[in-house]
């Protein structure tokens, strides 16, 4: 398992990539990469996930954990069907190997089925952004909430690097 120091926390209040108020703010930048073949999109939050639904747009891989805020999540029944579902244990500030090992069987699901993939982490998912920059296909993005601010446009090309030099200051248990 791998905890988030406490000195570190600041790092991960500053967004992976472009933060726009909402997904409406970014839906021109979404429509160029679904247009593309062979990328991804994946989304990261409760919110964002049925923000991206409310605008017709269906994340390849979809990470949640009914939970908004610490709080229960209303949109418990209101997230479109998935082909697949997969469950993941995740306690709040870490990242287990049990997610990290879902994640990667959702990637390969999506590559040899196609099947848009569903995470739900019983915990926290606020840290699965780590290991899907590290693992998502080239060309692919992340999108996730910014509590308070919006919605974080991530290119897992240009925040890869970034995303492998955190994961080496997370402590190891």
């Amino acid at each position: 398992m791998l905890i988030l120091k406490e000195e570190l926390r600041s790092e991960f209040k500053k967004p992976f990539g472009k933060l726009y108020p909402s997904i409406k703010d970014l839906k021109d930048n979404l429509e160029n990469y679904i247009q593309r073949e062979n990328n991804l999109i994946i989304s990261i939050g409760d919110v964002t996930t049925i923000n991206l639904q409310k605008e017709g747009i269906k994340p390849d891989m979809g990470i949640i954990d009914y939970r908004i805020e610490r709080k229960e999540s209303e949109f418990k029944n209101k997230l479109a069907n998935y082909e697949v579902e997969l469950k993941a244990e995740n306690p709040p500030g870490t990242i287990t190997r049990n997610l990290w090992n879902t994640i990667k069987e959702g990637f390969q699901l999506i590559e040899t089925s196609h099947d848009n993939i569903l995470i739900v982490v019983n915990g926290e998912e606020d840290l699965a952004v780590i290991p899907c920059v590290i693992m998502a296909p080239h060309n692919s993005i992340i999108l996730y909430g910014q509590p308070g601010k919006g919605v974080v446009f991530c290119e897992v090309d240009q925040v890869k690097s970034k995303a492998e030099k955190l994961l080496e200051k997370f402590e190891e248990t």
